[in-house]
């Protein structure tokens, strides 16, 4: 939403809105002209306006209500981006379960830093542009397709890269991956004339879904180009070398050599993330000798493996991570660690996909020494019987061998209980899309004011 509002604060746009609590994102937009209110009240809508409200946002919202009465038009976010993109010339969408935000981000960021003036909407922070949006109307415009809630059919892109599909949002899906599919196979089939679908075929639902155009007939001449490491794809990433500070591959494009790329960023899910960005600009015919050298420079977005606290021998990283999969990449990491003690806290984001997703997450911390498990981050839905971190944990204890705890309470309560037990040499990681990301905060604050007292 914050991004959505700052593309049309640098359009002209007058932009007002509410939030629950004041944030980094509610600062950033009102530093750009934007009214922000603190707390939903009807007083807060102006008479006459365009309403845009988020999946999270319900209807029994006071504004929302006020609007209706109004009969003023409401407009879900993706609304709004669709008639943003609907406007720039050539639109790059990234898509897929995981590896959104990162791909879209580090898209934008290489164009950025090769003079190309991207426009952008992204789903976080992008750390060396300190911003999430941008609008400059040169021509490439770039934005993260969100699947969770079915809204993606309603965008047109020049090209779409999917990175996977699996199954999430089961509480919209119900069919799990076979309904996310054919919301997939909708999306696709209304690309812009000529579009290009960038597939990543190492991960079987975007598999499926290659194998579903390949025997029906795409609308506007629309053509499937496939990626992978090490396979026989029209892009290929071979050769991978996992260093302490850097990662490097070779790009093969149709069986020939294109460029030895290098990435400081960690992990498999890393390179297969780089490679799509690489392809999706290659495709788009662009100059890569403008493009190569700027992937070495990208750190990540903000809660994807950020470090956000040091003190005391002590690392303390945030990650945004909330599903099995994503969780695996994260921790897999960590291995990169030599002689550490790693504790992932980890904070079950919604009640459904902790329930649908029970057992995958069972197998996800393989990666860890120590495992914190916080009360589940409820994002507006309400409790499932039976499904508890308290019960979570004492499941995982009968059937693994690992050290895990539940820890109940507040973030901060979180952070008191655990401070003591943490030690030098020690890497806490944060994971979860909640509170979980105030950890490194609450620690900080407790070593300070430690360290206060001890002074005084």
């Amino acid at each position: 939403m914050s991004g959505l509002a700052k593309y049309l604060l640098q359009n002209g746009y007058e932009v007002s809105g509410s939030d629950i609590s004041d944030s980094k994102y509610v600062k950033s937009v009102k530093e750009l002209g934007a009214k922000v209110y603190i707390g939903h009240d009807e007083s807060n809508l102006p008479d006459d306006c365009i309403v845009v409200a988020s999946t999270a946002i319900k209807d029994s919202n006071p504004e929302i209500q006020k609007a209706k009465r109004l009969n003023l038009p409401i407009w879900h976010r993706s609304d709004l981006l669709a008639e943003i993109s609907q406007n720039e010339k050539y639109f790059i969408g990234f898509s897929g379960t995981h590896g959104k935000t990162t791909t879209s981000g580090l898209c934008s960021y290489v164009l950025d830093k090769a003079g190309l003036k991207p426009s952008y909407i992204v789903g976080g922070i992008i750390p060396e542009l300190n911003t999430n949006a941008n609008s400059t109307g040169e021509g490439f415009f770039i934005a993260e397709l969100d699947e969770s809630d079915g809204t993606i059919v309603k965008y047109s892109p020049n090209l779409v890269v999917v990175n996977n599909l699996e199954p999430d949002h089961l509480d919209f899906y119900i069919n799990g991956l076979e309904s996310i599919l054919e919301t997939f196979e909708s999306f696709l089939s209304h690309m812009r004339k000529g579009g290009i679908v960038l597939a990543n075929t190492d991960n079987d639902g975007v598999k499926r879904l290659v194998k579903y155009f390949a025997d029906h007939k795409l609308n506007n001449n629309e053509k499937f180009i496939t990626y992978s490491i090490g396979g026989n794809t029209d892009y290929c990433a071979k050769n991978v070398i996992y260093g302490n500070e850097f990662t490097t591959f070779d790009i093969y494009y149709k069986g020939e050599f294109q460029t030895n790329l290098k990435i400081c960023l960690k992990g498999v899910h890393n390179v297969y993330n780089s490679l799509a960005v690489w392809a999706a600009l290659h495709s788009s015919n662009i100059d890569m000798n403008l493009i190569n050298l700027h992937f070495a420079t990208f750190t990540g977005m903000g809660r994807r493996f950020e470090k956000v606290c040091e003190f005391n021998g002590i690392e303390v990283y945030d990650d945004y991570a909330h599903h099995p999969t994503e969780i695996k990449a994260t921790l897999s990491c960590s291995r990169s660690f030599k002689n550490k003690r790693i504790i992932a806290v980890f904070q079950p984001h919604r009640y459904t996909r902790f329930q649908n997703l029970w057992n995958e997450f069972m197998t996800s911390f393989n990666d860890v020494d120590k495992l914190i498990v916080t009360d589940v981050y409820a994002a507006s839905e309400s409790p499932l019987e039976g499904i508890t971190s308290e019960a979570f944990v004492n499941e995982l204890k009968e059937k693994f061998d690992i050290d895990c705890e539940y820890f109940k309470g507040t973030m901060k309560e979180v952070s008191q209980k655990l401070f003591p037990i943490l030690r030098k040499d020690d890497v806490v990681i944060g994971l979860g899309a909640g509170s979980i990301t105030q950890l490194g905060k609450e620690l900080c604050e407790l070593n300070k004011n430690i360290a206060s007292s001890v002074i005084q």
